[in-house]
């Protein structure tokens, strides 16, 4: 098997020992821009950080591990086995374990987005791991059936566990003693650029208005027939939306005259879609796969100042929905009665009402607790000096 490929960027020459940070993930780093880059990203100015996806499957004779570097100092490691490849788990323990035999690596940690990949790393001794649960992924269509067990033994493994949301923290606080609650949070200057004028999307600007937008992987979690019915009740209305389509098939999507899919965009042109809508939307349906949800999306729209409409999550009815900054709607009908308000002017106390929640959170202020409580961890086992 031919040794892996990356460049390991030499540790600064300072007092301390840099950390070399795995973190393990069930989602592609290329993907949708969401919790893992935010944290990954600012953990990047701290330590070394090697962020190892899922396998891809090519036409090729031997394994290997694929690096990249992204900017903000990121490297992405990428395992590409054979397309015959019937032990994926037991390839991906030998290429990482002849990685990091050439290389001497201290203080190392361990971060898990997905428990499935202790099927080939639980053979490490980190000195820290960490579990950032920001999804229940056993309920997520197409989830493997051990995962459950793999998740039972990620928190036995665990020094500590963040969660995403307040309502999976409320489902996994008795799971581990050392669980905190960092709620997904978001980039307010980066949306905030939806409140000022700019020219609209070439593929959006024939779009008529009042425009209902979405943006967001269109998976399990859409609901479907919401979207279709409320299409059909408000045929002037158009409905955009904004995502790569995963797990289900297109043609199942519904399909109108104002339903408009522009396929997936990248983080940066985000805002300047979202600057030409008249109201956002979150209309996911109420299954097994959205019961623990915190969609990052919701302050996102808030901070470009869109009036937003949602569908009961839990996370989203608290504490957006009881503060009064997000509608509520349980299906179509009340979807579009709430939909027709927020086509009105907003009442003068909703946006500085937006702007003060807002003040209280940001993707600086969640990563620094995080990494407060990870170093906490690091000075008890007298590693950083």
């Amino acid at each position: 098997m031919p040794p892996s490929h990356l460049h390991i960027p030499a540790a600064p020459s300072t007092k301390e020992t840099r950390i070399t940070l795995l973190c393990f993930s069930h989602l592609r780093w290329n993907f949708v821009y969401q919790r893992p880059q935010h944290l990954m990203s600012r953990a990047a100015l701290h330590a070394d950080v090697f962020y190892i996806e899922e396998p891809l499957f090519q036409d090729i004779a031997e394994p290997i591990l694929h690096g990249e570097p992204q900017p903000g100092g990121v490297t992405v490691i990428t395992p590409l086995l054979p397309i015959a490849t019937t032990n994926a788990f037991a390839l991906q323990r030998e290429l990482l374990n002849q990685w990091l035999q050439q290389r001497q690596f201290t203080n190392l940690a361990a971060w898990y987005y997905t428990p499935m990949a202790l099927l080939f790393s639980d053979q490490l001794e980190p000195d820290v791991t960490i579990y950032d649960c920001m999804d229940q992924l056993s309920a997520f269509q197409g989830a493997p059936p051990e995962l459950i067990e793999q998740e039972r033994r990620l928190f036995a493994a665990a020094d500590v566990v963040f969660t995403g949301g307040r309502s999976l923290f409320e489902e996994k606080r008795g799971e581990h003693g050392n669980v905190h609650l960092f709620p997904s949070s978001v980039d307010r200057a980066h949306f905030a650029a939806g409140r000022e004028a700019q020219s609209d999307p070439t593929d959006q600007a024939a779009i008529p208005h009042p425009r209902i937008g979405f943006f967001g992987v269109l998976d399990e979690r859409l609901d479907r027939d919401l979207l279709r019915e409320a299409a059909a009740r408000e045929p002037a209305w158009q409905f955009v939306m904004i995502g790569p389509v995963v797990k289900i098939r297109e043609e199942d999507l519904p399909r109108a005259k104002n339903i408009h899919y522009l396929g997936q965009k990248s983080y940066a042109e985000l805002p300047l879609y979202l600057a030409h809508w008249d109201v956002a939307m979150l209309p996911f349906a109420q299954n097994a796969s959205t019961r623990f949800i915190s969609p990052t999306k919701t302050p996102e729209y808030l901070s470009a100042g869109k009036p937003v409409v949602s569908t009961p999550i839990c996370d989203v009815m608290e504490p957006y929905g009881r503060l009064g900054l997000v509608r509520i709607a349980a299906n179509a009908e009340q979807f579009c009665e709430a939909i027709h308000a927020l086509l009105q002017p907003a009442s003068g106390d909703w946006l500085p009402a937006v702007d003060e929640f807002l003040q209280q959170t940001s993707w600086d202020q969640t990563f620094q607790k995080m990494w407060h409580e990870i170093m906490k961890l690091q000075t008890e086992r007298n590693l950083i000096k």
